[in-house]
């Protein structure tokens, strides 16, 4: 692999309305991913390994939770930060930004957010450590847009609850140490309880031979008469809002986090097309190429818009999950059109490992897809602003 030279792109001097704390941590996050994934992000995902070794660095760059109040062991930043450290993982690899979103997002912030005190002292402070890593179960093998639709269940058994189903395409799943599984009680009502590794009846099979995500580990969650102690429930809140408004946050993260993967495209290709003679001149002398570059520089600076005006309303608990949903679908859209532009860029050597952009390119067809498929987002944004629900 290239040596990582990425400069990132900003063509609007948004540098100028983040707080000096902003860039503190965001360059932080940089130097973390030019040191410590760009050497050995390229074989992981050649292997199909996640690679365990840089979960201390997650750790330490405050990738787990930094919005978490500090007394439960997070950073305590806001959501700009949070966004901003997602966009620099994943201008590394999105599977490594899956890592750290799911950790956050769908584990420590219901936790955080829906657990008890016991249960926020109990995990939080292992999980921002990196020492406990997580998993968020509630896709299933037959239902993926339509989450209501969920066949996992548990019972009350007196002094504990038996929780059966299965949960796929879980990130973090083979390795996790706790899971936050949302299930069905008796009366059908969706809640969420914590799992933990080594209850008898729990198994988390990995999913293999994926073409995406390769540097990420993803698997399923069995439940098999798995007793759970009761007071491993989320007693704050039920229904499918609670799962909903882990994913609001998640999809803010991949908001962000798409940027990155677009800019290292971005970065890759223009300085390519700088260093490419044909014809006797380097290629970004031809006018087709610098229409690519153009439209790719054009498009991230718009979707860097976008989420920092985002993270201004999340900051100020305003955001919508519809303004949320809007900034997922065009950023993770965006990224993957600059992803295959710039693959062609490159002619051939950009389906080889000597370049990030293919990798990108297919990790991308997993993010389009994941936390809300680009058709749902769409029917989201349409129903915010019709008032008519497209889904039934």
């Amino acid at each position: 692999m290239k040596p990582d030279l990425f400069e990132a792109p900003d063509y609007y001097n948004l540098d100028d309305l983040l707080t000096e704390e902003h860039k503190l941590i965001r360059d932080a996050a940089r130097a973390w991913v030019k040191r410590d994934v760009s050497p050995i992000i390229e074989q992981a995902a050649q292997d199909a390994k996640f690679p365990k070794s840089i979960i201390p660095g997650l750790a330490e760059i405050g990738a787990f939770g930094p919005y978490i109040p500090e007394e439960y062991g997070g950073a305590g930043l806001d959501q700009i930060s949070y966004g901003l450290i997602m966009q620099e993982i994943e201008r590394g690899d999105s599977g490594v930004r899956s890592t750290a979103s799911v950790q956050s997002s769908l584990v420590m912030y219901p936790i955080w957010k829906y657990g008890s005190e016991e249960q926020r002292n109990k995990f939080l402070p292992k999980l921002a450590s990196g020492e406990f890593m997580g998993s968020f179960g509630l896709t299933e093998p037959d239902h993926g847009s339509n989450p209501s639709g969920m066949v996992t269940n548990f019972k009350d058994m007196g002094d504990h609850y038996l929780l059966n189903g299965a949960k796929l395409w879980i990130s973090n799943s083979p390795f996790c140490d706790v899971a936050v599984v949302w299930a069905k009680n008796e009366e059908g009502r969706i809640h969420g309880l914590i799992v933990e590794r080594g209850m008898e009846g729990f198994s988390t099979p990995e999913t293999h031979n994926k073409w995406s995500l390769r540097a990420s580990a993803t698997g399923e969650l069995i439940f098999q008469d798995v007793k759970v102690p009761k007071e491993n429930l989320l007693p704050n809140k039920s229904g499918l809002g609670a799962p909903l408004g882990c994913l609001d946050s998640a999809r803010f993260g991949i908001a962000w986090g798409a940027i990155g993967a677009a800019m290292d495209c971005y970065d890759t290709a223009l300085r390519y097309a700088k260093e490419r003679i044909q014809f006797g001149k380097p290629i970004a002398a031809f006018q087709l190429q610098q229409k690519k570059l153009a439209e790719m520089i054009t498009e991230i600076t718009k979707a860097q818009l976008l989420a920092f005006r985002l993270g201004q309303l999340k900051n100020e608990d305003r955001a919508t999950s519809a303004q949320i949903s809007m900034a997922k679908r065009n950023n993770v859209e965006m990224a993957i059109k600059i992803a295959r532009e710039a693959r062609q860029m490159l002619g051939g050597m950009g389906i080889t490992g000597e370049y990030s952009i293919m990798r990108h390119m297919m990790n991308l067809e997993s993010v389009i897809t994941y936390e809300g498929t680009h058709d749902i987002h769409l029917l989201i944004t349409g129903l915010d602003i019709t008032g008519e629900n497209a889904f039934k």
